[in-house]
Protein backbone atom coordinates (compact mmCIF):
# COMPACT_ATOMS: atom_id res chain seq x y z
CA UNK A 1 0.00 0.00 0.00
CA UNK A 2 1.16 3.57 -0.62
CA UNK A 3 -0.35 5.29 2.43
CA UNK A 4 -0.66 4.07 6.02
CA UNK A 5 -4.11 5.62 6.52
CA UNK A 6 -5.51 3.42 3.74
CA UNK A 7 -4.86 0.31 5.84
CA UNK A 8 -8.05 -0.40 7.77
CA UNK A 9 -8.05 -2.52 10.94
CA UNK A 10 -8.54 -6.24 10.25
CA UNK A 11 -11.97 -7.75 10.75
CA UNK A 12 -10.60 -11.04 12.07
CA UNK A 13 -7.40 -12.63 13.31
CA UNK A 14 -6.59 -14.14 9.90
CA UNK A 15 -6.47 -10.86 7.97
CA UNK A 16 -2.83 -9.84 7.49
CA UNK A 17 -1.67 -6.25 7.60
CA UNK A 18 -0.35 -4.42 4.55
CA UNK A 19 3.22 -3.34 3.81
CA UNK A 20 3.79 0.35 3.12
CA UNK A 21 5.71 1.45 0.01
CA UNK A 22 6.51 5.02 0.94
CA UNK A 23 6.68 8.14 -1.20
CA UNK A 24 10.08 9.35 -2.53
CA UNK A 25 10.31 12.17 0.01
CA UNK A 26 9.84 9.72 2.88
CA UNK A 27 12.36 7.03 1.90
CA UNK A 28 15.42 6.72 -0.31
CA UNK A 29 15.25 4.60 -3.44
CA UNK A 30 17.88 2.25 -2.05
CA UNK A 31 15.83 1.49 1.07
CA UNK A 32 12.63 1.15 -0.95
CA UNK A 33 14.28 -1.41 -3.23
CA UNK A 34 15.61 -3.32 -0.22
CA UNK A 35 12.21 -3.38 1.49
CA UNK A 36 10.47 -4.62 -1.66
CA UNK A 37 13.12 -7.29 -2.23
CA UNK A 38 12.61 -8.50 1.33
CA UNK A 39 8.86 -8.71 0.78
CA UNK A 40 9.43 -10.83 -2.30
CA UNK A 41 11.76 -13.15 -0.40
CA UNK A 42 9.29 -13.52 2.46
CA UNK A 43 6.05 -13.89 0.52
CA UNK A 44 6.95 -14.85 -3.05
CA UNK A 45 4.70 -12.22 -4.68
CA UNK A 46 3.88 -8.56 -4.00
CA UNK A 47 0.60 -6.92 -5.05
CA UNK A 48 0.81 -3.13 -4.83
CA UNK A 49 -2.64 -1.53 -4.85
CA UNK A 50 -2.55 2.23 -5.24
CA UNK A 51 -5.06 4.99 -6.10
CA UNK A 52 -5.08 6.78 -9.45
CA UNK A 53 -4.78 10.05 -7.50
CA UNK A 54 -1.29 9.15 -6.28
CA UNK A 55 1.43 11.74 -6.86
CA UNK A 56 3.21 11.11 -10.21
CA UNK A 57 6.63 10.88 -8.52
CA UNK A 58 5.32 8.13 -6.23
CA UNK A 59 3.91 6.16 -9.15
CA UNK A 60 7.21 6.49 -11.03
CA UNK A 61 8.96 5.20 -7.91
CA UNK A 62 6.80 2.06 -7.93
CA UNK A 63 7.51 1.33 -11.58
CA UNK A 64 11.19 2.07 -11.03
CA UNK A 65 11.44 -0.47 -8.21
CA UNK A 66 9.75 -3.14 -10.31
CA UNK A 67 12.07 -2.41 -13.22
CA UNK A 68 15.25 -2.45 -11.14
CA UNK A 69 14.34 -5.72 -9.44
CA UNK A 70 13.42 -7.14 -12.87
CA UNK A 71 10.66 -9.09 -11.18
CA UNK A 72 7.50 -10.45 -12.77
CA UNK A 73 6.30 -11.23 -9.25
CA UNK A 74 5.35 -7.61 -8.50
CA UNK A 75 1.85 -6.50 -9.53
CA UNK A 76 1.15 -2.76 -9.74
CA UNK A 77 -2.62 -2.35 -9.59
CA UNK A 78 -3.98 1.19 -10.01
CA UNK A 79 -7.63 1.73 -9.05
CA UNK A 80 -9.87 4.73 -9.70
CA UNK A 81 -11.69 4.84 -6.37
CA UNK A 82 -11.93 7.59 -3.74
CA UNK A 83 -9.57 7.12 -0.75
CA UNK A 84 -12.04 5.36 1.55
CA UNK A 85 -13.08 3.02 -1.27
CA UNK A 86 -9.42 2.21 -1.86
CA UNK A 87 -9.01 1.40 1.83
CA UNK A 88 -11.97 -1.00 1.67
CA UNK A 89 -10.57 -2.71 -1.43
CA UNK A 90 -7.14 -3.05 0.20
CA UNK A 91 -8.68 -4.83 3.18
CA UNK A 92 -10.67 -7.16 0.92
CA UNK A 93 -7.53 -8.17 -0.97
CA UNK A 94 -5.73 -8.68 2.34
CA UNK A 95 -8.52 -11.06 3.38
CA UNK A 96 -8.34 -12.93 0.08
CA UNK A 97 -4.55 -13.18 0.16
CA UNK A 98 -4.71 -15.96 2.76
CA UNK A 99 -7.19 -18.03 0.72
CA UNK A 100 -6.28 -20.60 -1.91
CA UNK A 101 -6.69 -18.09 -4.73
CA UNK A 102 -3.53 -17.67 -6.77
CA UNK A 103 -1.64 -14.34 -6.68
CA UNK A 104 -2.65 -13.62 -10.28
CA UNK A 105 -6.34 -14.08 -9.50
CA UNK A 106 -6.11 -11.90 -6.37
CA UNK A 107 -4.38 -9.13 -8.33
CA UNK A 108 -6.84 -9.14 -11.21
CA UNK A 109 -9.79 -9.44 -8.79
CA UNK A 110 -9.21 -5.81 -7.74
CA UNK A 111 -11.01 -4.61 -10.87
CA UNK A 112 -13.94 -6.95 -10.23
CA UNK A 113 -14.37 -6.06 -6.58
CA UNK A 114 -14.16 -2.31 -7.22
CA UNK A 115 -17.48 -2.60 -9.09
CA UNK A 116 -19.14 -3.73 -5.86
CA UNK A 117 -17.89 -0.86 -3.71
CA UNK A 118 -20.28 2.11 -3.63
CA UNK A 119 -18.00 5.03 -2.81
CA UNK A 120 -19.11 8.59 -2.28
CA UNK A 121 -19.22 11.59 -0.01
CA UNK A 122 -21.49 14.22 1.45
CA UNK A 123 -20.02 17.61 0.51
CA UNK A 124 -20.88 21.11 1.68
CA UNK A 125 -19.46 22.56 -1.54
CA UNK A 126 -18.76 21.29 -5.06
CA UNK A 127 -16.96 24.46 -6.14
CA UNK A 128 -13.60 22.63 -6.31
CA UNK A 129 -14.89 19.18 -7.27
CA UNK A 130 -13.13 18.50 -10.56
CA UNK A 131 -13.42 14.72 -10.87
CA UNK A 132 -17.00 14.74 -12.15
CA UNK A 133 -18.98 17.08 -14.40
CA UNK A 134 -20.70 19.64 -12.15
CA UNK A 135 -23.34 21.91 -13.66
CA UNK A 136 -23.22 25.70 -13.31
CA UNK A 137 -26.45 25.41 -11.35
CA UNK A 138 -24.83 23.08 -8.80
CA UNK A 139 -21.81 25.39 -8.58
CA UNK A 140 -24.12 28.31 -7.86
CA UNK A 141 -26.04 26.34 -5.22
CA UNK A 142 -22.80 25.43 -3.48
CA UNK A 143 -22.39 29.07 -2.52
CA UNK A 144 -25.75 29.09 -0.70
CA UNK A 145 -25.16 28.71 3.07
CA UNK A 146 -26.24 25.31 4.36
CA UNK A 147 -26.18 23.56 0.98
CA UNK A 148 -25.18 19.92 0.94
CA UNK A 149 -24.47 17.60 -1.95
CA UNK A 150 -24.28 13.82 -2.09
CA UNK A 151 -21.82 12.53 -4.67
CA UNK A 152 -21.41 8.92 -5.76
CA UNK A 153 -18.08 8.20 -7.44
CA UNK A 154 -18.69 4.58 -8.34
CA UNK A 155 -19.73 2.18 -9.67
CA UNK A 156 -21.61 4.95 -11.55
CA UNK A 157 -21.15 8.66 -10.86
CA UNK A 158 -24.06 10.71 -9.57
CA UNK A 159 -24.48 14.11 -7.90
CA UNK A 160 -27.60 15.31 -6.08
CA UNK A 161 -28.42 18.28 -3.89
CA UNK A 162 -29.52 16.99 -0.49
CA UNK A 163 -33.02 18.10 0.48
CA UNK A 164 -36.63 16.95 0.99
CA UNK A 165 -37.31 16.68 -2.75
CA UNK A 166 -33.95 15.20 -3.70
CA UNK A 167 -33.77 12.18 -5.97
CA UNK A 168 -32.34 9.10 -4.27
CA UNK A 169 -28.66 8.30 -4.53
CA UNK A 170 -28.35 5.05 -6.48
CA UNK A 171 -27.31 2.31 -4.08
CA UNK A 172 -26.40 -1.38 -4.07
CA UNK A 173 -29.03 -4.02 -4.67
CA UNK A 174 -27.33 -6.46 -2.31
CA UNK A 175 -26.60 -6.52 1.41
CA UNK A 176 -23.71 -4.30 2.48
CA UNK A 177 -21.96 -2.72 5.42
CA UNK A 178 -21.32 1.01 5.35
CA UNK A 179 -17.99 2.57 6.33
CA UNK A 180 -18.19 6.25 7.28
CA UNK A 181 -15.34 8.74 7.79
CA UNK A 182 -16.10 12.29 8.91
CA UNK A 183 -14.06 15.31 7.95
CA UNK A 184 -14.91 18.80 9.14
CA UNK A 185 -18.64 18.18 8.59
CA UNK A 186 -20.92 17.33 11.50
CA UNK A 187 -23.79 16.20 9.29
CA UNK A 188 -25.56 12.94 10.15
CA UNK A 189 -27.19 12.63 6.72
CA UNK A 190 -25.15 9.58 5.76
CA UNK A 191 -26.08 7.62 8.90
CA UNK A 192 -29.67 8.85 9.24
CA UNK A 193 -30.82 9.09 5.63
CA UNK A 194 -28.49 7.27 3.25
CA UNK A 195 -27.93 4.15 5.38
CA UNK A 196 -31.68 3.37 5.80
CA UNK A 197 -32.32 4.10 2.10
CA UNK A 198 -29.59 1.66 1.12
CA UNK A 199 -30.75 -0.85 3.76
CA UNK A 200 -27.22 -1.40 5.02
CA UNK A 201 -26.76 -4.15 7.56
CA UNK A 202 -24.23 -2.35 9.74
CA UNK A 203 -22.43 1.01 9.99
CA UNK A 204 -18.76 1.29 10.91
CA UNK A 205 -16.67 4.40 11.50
CA UNK A 206 -13.15 5.09 10.28
CA UNK A 207 -10.68 7.96 10.29
CA UNK A 208 -10.78 10.16 7.23
CA UNK A 209 -7.82 9.41 4.92
CA UNK A 210 -5.44 12.33 4.52
CA UNK A 211 -5.95 12.31 0.74
CA UNK A 212 -9.76 12.68 0.98
CA UNK A 213 -9.91 16.47 1.24
CA UNK A 214 -7.80 16.89 -1.90
CA UNK A 215 -9.71 14.15 -3.74
CA UNK A 216 -13.13 15.69 -3.03
CA UNK A 217 -12.03 19.33 -3.24
CA UNK A 218 -13.09 20.24 0.31
CA UNK A 219 -12.35 19.29 3.89
CA UNK A 220 -15.98 19.81 4.88
CA UNK A 221 -17.23 16.36 4.02
CA UNK A 222 -18.34 12.94 5.20
CA UNK A 223 -16.91 10.13 3.06
CA UNK A 224 -18.63 6.75 2.84
CA UNK A 225 -18.24 3.37 1.17
CA UNK A 226 -20.73 0.49 1.06
CA UNK A 227 -19.20 -2.93 0.51
CA UNK A 228 -19.69 -6.68 0.71
CA UNK A 229 -18.47 -7.62 4.20
CA UNK A 230 -18.42 -11.41 3.99
CA UNK A 231 -15.12 -12.88 2.76
CA UNK A 232 -16.91 -16.10 1.72
CA UNK A 233 -19.17 -14.08 -0.60
CA UNK A 234 -16.16 -12.31 -2.10
CA UNK A 235 -14.46 -15.67 -2.61
CA UNK A 236 -17.55 -17.14 -4.25
CA UNK A 237 -17.90 -14.07 -6.46
CA UNK A 238 -14.33 -14.37 -7.73
CA UNK A 239 -14.47 -18.16 -8.07
CA UNK A 240 -17.54 -17.90 -10.32
CA UNK A 241 -15.55 -16.04 -12.99
CA UNK A 242 -13.74 -18.07 -15.63
CA UNK A 243 -9.98 -18.10 -15.16
CA UNK A 244 -7.47 -17.66 -17.96
CA UNK A 245 -3.70 -17.89 -18.21
CA UNK A 246 -1.76 -14.82 -19.27
CA UNK A 247 -0.09 -15.47 -22.64
CA UNK A 248 2.84 -13.30 -21.60
CA UNK A 249 3.78 -14.10 -17.98
CA UNK A 250 1.58 -17.21 -17.57
CA UNK A 251 -0.06 -15.95 -14.37
CA UNK A 252 -3.69 -16.85 -13.72
CA UNK A 253 -6.18 -14.06 -14.20
CA UNK A 254 -9.86 -13.20 -14.29
CA UNK A 255 -11.36 -10.48 -16.44
CA UNK A 256 -9.60 -9.16 -19.52
CA UNK A 257 -6.17 -8.07 -18.25
CA UNK A 258 -3.34 -9.63 -16.26
CA UNK A 259 -2.85 -8.10 -12.84
CA UNK A 260 0.92 -8.65 -12.91
CA UNK A 261 2.12 -7.67 -16.38
CA UNK A 262 -1.02 -5.76 -17.51
CA UNK A 263 -1.16 -7.71 -20.77
CA UNK A 264 -4.69 -8.01 -22.21
CA UNK A 265 -6.15 -11.34 -23.19
CA UNK A 266 -5.39 -12.44 -26.72
CA UNK A 267 -7.98 -11.28 -29.27
CA UNK A 268 -9.47 -14.76 -29.68
CA UNK A 269 -9.97 -15.04 -25.91
CA UNK A 270 -11.58 -11.61 -25.76
CA UNK A 271 -14.04 -12.59 -28.46
CA UNK A 272 -14.90 -15.80 -26.66
CA UNK A 273 -15.54 -14.26 -23.25
CA UNK A 274 -17.02 -10.97 -22.17
CA UNK A 275 -14.30 -8.64 -20.90
CA UNK A 276 -15.94 -6.55 -18.23
CA UNK A 277 -16.14 -8.09 -14.85
CA UNK A 278 -19.22 -6.75 -13.27
CA UNK A 279 -22.87 -7.44 -12.96
CA UNK A 280 -23.71 -9.00 -16.31
CA UNK A 281 -21.10 -11.73 -15.81
CA UNK A 282 -21.34 -12.46 -12.16
CA UNK A 283 -24.44 -12.56 -10.01
CA UNK A 284 -23.85 -11.42 -6.45
CA UNK A 285 -24.79 -14.20 -4.03
CA UNK A 286 -27.35 -13.30 -1.43
CA UNK A 287 -25.87 -11.95 1.78
CA UNK A 288 -27.60 -13.19 4.87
Amino acid sequence: MTSADLVLPPTDQQTPTAALLQAPEAQTMELAIGDTHLLLEQHGYVIVLYPSSIQPAHERRLHGIRSILESDRIALVKVDLPPLGVAVLVRQLRQLSVSDLSPGVVASAARLLSHYIYSGALLHSVAKLDRFPVSLKSHAKSWVPGSQFAVLAGPESQLIKVGPQAEPLAGPEFGTHLLVAKGQSQSDWVQETLAPAWKVQAIHEASLPSESSRWWGTGKLVEFAAYLPDISVLYQLISSVRREKCHWCEMELIGDRCGFCSSPLAASENRAHSTGVPHHEVGVPAVS
